[in-house]
């Protein structure tokens, strides 16, 4: 039987999907308060800085941004091909590498907090 990476990319795209079918309408929402003045006290920039700069926090903030990195990726990897668009292998690099940057400048840009 022939080695595939497959299921790690599915496996991300499965957990990105549900991480981000459930937390997308919250954030909406959280949004649209802070857009017409309903500012609770968890959402002050106080808050939020004290929330990114614990070790928890920013676990939870790069689980959040890589899962939804990777979804993104293999989505668009697929729109593309229902487009016509046959060279798979270079897209999935560049979609894929694309996200791999984006969990990179999260995981550096979580640190520097």
């Amino acid at each position: 039987m022939a080695k595939s990476n497959k299921p790690i990319f599915w496996g991300l795209f499965a957990a990105g999907g549900t991480v981000t079918a459930f937390l997308t309408p919250v954030l909406v929402l959280l949004t649209f308060f802070a857009a017409v003045g309903l500012v609770p006290h968890l959402l002050t920039y106080d808050a939020l800085h004290a929330f990114a700069a614990n070790w928890l926090g920013k676990l939870i903030i790069f689980g959040v941004i890589l899962l939804s990195l990777w979804h993104a990726a293999h989505r668009l990897r697929v729109t593309v091909h229902d487009f016509g668009v046959r060279a798979d292998t270079l897209v999935a690099y560049i979609v894929y590498g694309i996200a791999g940057l984006g969990t990179l400048m999260t995981l550096v840009y979580l640190l520097r907090i």
